[in-house]
């Protein structure tokens, strides 16, 4: 079986029977892509079910030599062996090469959060009195009050609030659906944004369910929001470098402080292991340190 092929097939088992959203399965078909390059330039006659160990781990050396960080080649793996297990199981292949295929060793660094006092000078920097303060201001007190993904926020749709009960219904990775709670104060944003200004937002045909939307009544990109966000950062004299996913790693972070069991945090991100959730324990250790070292008598 040619390359192409055995991607176009691999695309097909991820969607029909994996159930990945399109970004997941782009993700990976450029993992399998790379691969696909990589023989290219090593022996065009190699096809997906003659590769070997050998052949994968010099992959992996290659990958490496182009400058990619260890969480970068772990993905492309991840990719790799996927594409492996799917020929496996459609008899394509007798063995699966990748295997042994070992993963890079991964430093798991901690994420930059913000402090509250930080957040909330975020939210005052916004101008209120232009149109788009009032979204920008429901923007940042949903990241924060709910700890969404920015990808979860630019699909929040207006079917899925249920505000009067405070939730949000949110479809994260692999379109995994997942009932958040919403607090006080990014409630009252929303009302003001959807119920004041975004109704007299003339609304693209195809865009009337998505809550945030642009002038030109369309939703906004992830750039979109990046960029409102290091305009405030640049307005407050912020010297940290900070994204939506800012507000996510505070959210966790100071929930995980003031003592909120980690099962419910796992299940507010949307983590699918609690493995991923621990980071924030790591976190909240650091916190304890600093506190200590600050305060008490011996230090």
């Amino acid at each position: 079986m040619d390359w192409r092929s055995a991607i176009k097939g691999f695309q097909a088992y991820l969607k029909l029977e994996k159930s990945l959203s399109a970004n997941s399965i782009e993700a990976y078909t450029r993992d399998i892509e790379r691969l696909y390059e990589y023989t290219e330039t090593r022996d065009p006659k190699i096809n997906p079910e003659n590769i070997v160990l050998a052949d994968l781990r010099s992959f992996i050396t290659w990958v490496n030599e182009l400058g990619m960080i260890p969480s970068s080649q772990a993905r492309i793996l991840s990719g790799v062996k996927a594409f492996y297990k799917y020929m496996l199981m459609e008899d394509m292949i007798k063995s699966d090469p990748s295997e042994l295929l070992e993963s890079p060793k991964i430093t798991r660094k901690l994420p930059d959060t913000l402090s509250y006092e930080d957040i909330n000078k975020l939210i005052d920097a916004i101008d209120l009195s232009k149109p788009e303060g009032a979204r920008n201001k429901a923007i940042l007190e949903t990241l924060y009050g709910c700890g969404l993904r920015v990808s979860e926020l630019t699909e929040l749709k207006l079917s899925n609030l249920y505000l009067d009960i405070e939730f949000i219904k949110v479809f994260g990775k692999g379109s995994k659906e997942r009932l958040v709670p919403i607090g006080g104060s990014a409630v009252k944003a929303l009302k003001i944004w959807i119920e004041q200004v975004r109704v007299h937002t003339p609304i693209k045909k195809g865009e009337e369910d998505y809550v945030f939307l642009n002038r030109r009544g369309t939703r906004l990109s992830r750039v979109y929001i990046f960029m409102v966000i290091k305009q405030l950062a640049a307005l407050v004299g912020l010297k940290k470098t900070i994204s939506p996913h800012t507000f996510r790693h505070s959210f966790a972070t100071h929930l995980v402080e003031g003592g909120a069991d980690l099962r419910a945090v796992q299940e507010m991100l949307g983590h699918e292991s609690i493995t991923t959730t621990e980071i924030y324990t790591h976190l909240d250790r650091e916190y304890l340190k600093g506190t200590i070292i600050q305060f008490h008598p011996r230090n």
